[in-house]
């Protein structure tokens, strides 16, 4: 049962249809949607009825241009299956060769490609990034970047961890610091993502333990608690640099209020997006500064709910901005002689050791990692 209480704190929110908000989540209907890894190459799986002959290489090309029936149409490599498969026994979903990631939630893809670009040799932080949806989602976009994909929960980075690895990237950093670690990294970050922890009324329809733990008292602490991440990495953006904030949930005090605060305490602007009719997501425009936010209800989308938005840093003071590095652990010739006798490295990766372990990683973000390791704990 829907809360009552949620239900008329909607009622004058833009998009909102009682009758057919309801009436979806009374259904029984479950959806269920893959983004591919363009890393891992060509695969294909008939029994869910759609094939992935070959990865398109022009990663940026836009959404209207997909064919396939079972396409997402706001990103790339995101398609619904007509039926929900056992991942557990598959062996190419433990391989990473894609990820099992809410529809609405991809279009944290659309957002980059409208804001972005092709300018992908970007510094990108995933701020709330367990288990990894969006951090998988970021790797497959900024190809030629360098990702960090933090999480604050000890046993939610473990998790993280996992999909990180099983996703193959080889420019991602997992951290585990909470977001106030991250002041010491002023003007760092080309991109942030904050997908903010939330009351997630959106997920109402696929978790029903969300409903049983929803009420307006925990709206308005994570109103609290969202304001408090914001402020904590607003100073970590560059000039231009892109903040990206999205929610799992309906309440306005956690969506259209929160871009109204993050205008009134910091120099952001807010972006408009170009959307398709036939997406169904519904542009809403907050009271106090105008700023654009973006819905997804259920019943006008093929997904579960979301909010996103967009904003562009600006007016940055000129300030030269120095940064703890740490030095990483070289590894000795001899270690070296050993791998090179087993994998040929190029010079556009270096070695170092962690953890009794040698990493390797690619040396045009040799700066940027040991700045990481100097100010955050990084867990792989």
């Amino acid at each position: 049962m829907i809360p009552q209480q949620l239900i008329q704190s909607l009622q004058n929110i833009i998009g909102f249809e009682e009758n057919s908000f309801l009436e979806v989540h009374h259904s029984a209907n479950q959806i269920t949607s893959v983004r591919v890894n363009n890393l891992k190459g060509e695969w294909v799986n008939s029994e869910w009825e759609f094939e992935i002959q070959e990865i398109q290489t022009n990663q940026h090309q836009t959404p209207n241009t997909k064919q396939n029936k079972n396409s997402i149409p706001w990103c790339k490599y995101g398609f619904y299956l007509n039926e929900r498969p056992s991942f557990t026994f598959d062996p190419i979903f433990h391989a990473g060769a894609y990820y099992v990631q809410e529809a609405s939630s991809m279009f944290l893809w659309e957002v980059l490609r409208q804001t972005i670009d092709d300018n992908t040799q970007k510094t990108v932080l995933d701020l709330c990034a367990a288990p990894g949806g969006k951090s998988t989602l970021l790797a497959s976009y900024f190809t030629n970047g360098f990702i960090v994909s933090n999480e604050v929960i000890k046993q939610r980075a473990a998790v993280l961890v996992e999909n990180i690895t099983k996703w193959g990237a080889n420019n991602i950093v997992v951290t585990n610091n909470d977001p106030k670690d991250f002041k010491n990294l002023q003007q760092f970050f080309d991109v942030v993502v904050v997908d903010a922890p939330c009351s997630g009324s959106g997920l109402f329809r696929k978790d029903k333990q969300a409903i049983d733990e929803w009420s307006i008292e925990n709206v308005n602490l994570c109103s609290l608690r969202q304001q408090r991440i914001v402020a904590d990495i607003a100073n970590c953006i560059n000039e231009d640099g892109i903040l990206i904030y999205s929610t799992c949930s309906y309440s306005k005090a956690e969506n259209e209020d929160i871009l109204d605060w993050i205008i009134e305490e910091f120099s952001f602007t807010p972006i408009a997006l170009q959307l398709q009719n036939e997406w169904g997501i519904v542009e809403t425009i907050s009271d106090k500064h105008k700023a654009f936010g973006y819905r997804f209800y259920p019943d006008k989308v093929k997904g579960e709910g979301f909010f996103i938005a967009a904003f562009k840093k600006e007016n940055v003071a000129n300030t030269l901005v120095k940064f703890k590095e740490s030095q990483l652990i070289k590894t000795t010739q001899k270690e070296i002689d050993i791998i090179e006798s087993l994998v040929a490295i190029n010079e556009n990766y270096f070695l170092f050791n962690q953890k009794e372990t040698i990493k390797l990683f690619p040396a045009k973000w040799k700066q940027q990692l040991q700045i990481i390791a100097g100010n955050l704990y990084i867990k792989k």
